[in-house]
């Protein structure tokens, strides 16, 4: 029997969720994500694209990331014989769909639309099997890409060089230079050399894929020069060695500092996520009581024997802010407390500004679609202009660092800095 797109909810119960319940899944919180217009709707969100040959490890990738099964139980999943959409309704700054691809797809088939595939398409993700033979592989990647290319030149192009886990560090270095270097050639002998593709070490049994589609992500979010550039002043001023804004249920990290990412800080990180939503749905619930594991009063804090501090505080009901410091910084816990106040006070004011865009935009397109109506349609628009950012159907945002420092004035806020103990003496 194969693996078909309304048989999604016989797999769901037999998930190995490991430190998730089942029932710790997307969907509207809150008001996060909504605003007065509602929720994007799903011709609005931006699509990511996970393409590659057949057994490459597409469905494995989408199930471990956004539906959280064991990467043990990915061996039991059939071969996708059809386009799998999978609506990914978080917070504001996480919406969109993921769509799974067959790997016997043609793109040469009449019934292919690429225009409708491509046109919308924020990210397409090709994934290659280190462990196999990748010339068809890589042949494959060249045709997708030209042919995306062609329809959506603003599209971004990631290449997962997959199941990397069964390698050695040697083999997976050349295996990705190689791999690197025969696709950019093909691109250049075709005159397509202004193609840029990003290449990423992936593998379902680490914490690699995570921050592989990490880095997917944030590239879609229009918002991510103000995120970053607040978690920096917010580390800055509250001695933070480093500082993750994480999506809790996938343990992808939307925003980061402007540090260097140490993947063992990361992987702390999504430890320490775990531990939180086991104890918390161990004790911290009534089995009569239908209210979440992870709520608005949530925080954690883990010291660590080299006299590091884990420190996690809720921001939204699926977005936390999970920092790494120094035990000694942390004696002044109150101000770095006050200082993820004004944090969090900052990013609901992201969240305020993207609702009201999304009404202005939306009452510029019924204006507009009424104008066309009455005086006929335009044809000059393209595929091309498309959405292709998490939140492009809303209208521009002041993303620049300034715009960050004055939404914190607005908000009549001042971040107190945390004195180095060895200074104050």
């Amino acid at each position: 029997m194969s693996y078909e797109q309304d048989e999604e909810d016989q797999y769901a119960p037999n998930f190995s969720v490991g430190s998730f319940p089942k029932e710790f899944g997307y969907g509207a919180f809150d008001g996060d994500g909504e605003g007065p217009s509602g929720p994007l709707s799903g011709e609005q969100k931006p699509r990511i694209l996970l393409m590659g040959l057949r057994r490459s490890g597409k469905s494995s990738i989408q199930k471990v990331v956004f539906h959280k099964m064991s990467p043990n139980e990915t061996l039991f999943l059939e071969s996708t014989n059809k386009i799998i959409k999978d609506d990914i309704s978080n917070s504001s700054f996480v919406q969109f769909q993921i769509w799974d691809f067959p790997g016997q797809i043609d793109f040469f088939d009449p019934t292919f639309d690429s225009d409708m595939i491509f046109g919308g398409c924020g990210a397409l993700v090709f994934v290659i099997d280190a462990q196999d033979e990748y010339n068809d592989a890589l042949n494959r990647l060249h045709q997708t890409v030209t042919k995306a290319y062609k329809v959506n030149p603003s599209i971004r192009f990631e290449v997962f060089i997959h199941k990397v886990d069964g390698l050695s560090d040697d083999y997976k270095m050349e295996t990705q230079r190689d791999i690197h270097q025969r696709a950019n050639d093909d691109l250049a002998d075709s005159g397509l050399d202004q193609i840029h593709l990003s290449f990423h070490l992936t593998s379902i049994y680490d914490h690699s894929i995570f921050e592989a589609f990490s880095k997917v992500v944030q590239k879609l979010i229009p918002q991510l020069p103000t995120l970053e550039n607040l978690l920096n002043i917010l580390i800055s001023n509250s001695a933070i060695e480093k500082a993750f804004l994480f999506d809790v249920v996938s343990k992808i990290y939307i925003a980061t500092d402007f540090s260097p990412v140490d993947m063992q800080s990361y992987e702390l990180c999504c430890d320490m996520i775990d531990v939180v939503i086991d104890v918390s749905c161990i004790y911290g619930l009534h089995e009569d009581t239908g209210a979440a594991a992870f709520d608005s009063q949530s925080s954690s804090l883990i010291k660590l024997t080299n006299g590091t501090i884990l420190y996690l505080r809720e921001v939204t009901k699926f977005l936390a802010l999970v920092c790494i410091l120094r035990e000694a910084s942390f004696d002044r816990q109150g101000v770095i407390d006050y200082n993820f106040l004004c944090f969090r006070e900052a990013i609901q004011q992201v969240f305020e500004l993207r609702s009201k865009n999304q009404v202005a935009y939306n009452s510029s397109s019924q204006a507009n679609s009424s104008a066309v109506g009455e005086s006929g349609p335009n044809t000059s628009s393209g595929a091309s202009g498309a959405s292709n950012g998490l939140l492009s159907n809303t209208a521009p945002l002041d993303n620049s660092p300034n715009n960050t420092s004055e939404s914190l004035k607005q908000s009549n806020t001042v971040l107190y800095p945390v004195q180095d103990s060895a200074v104050a003496m």
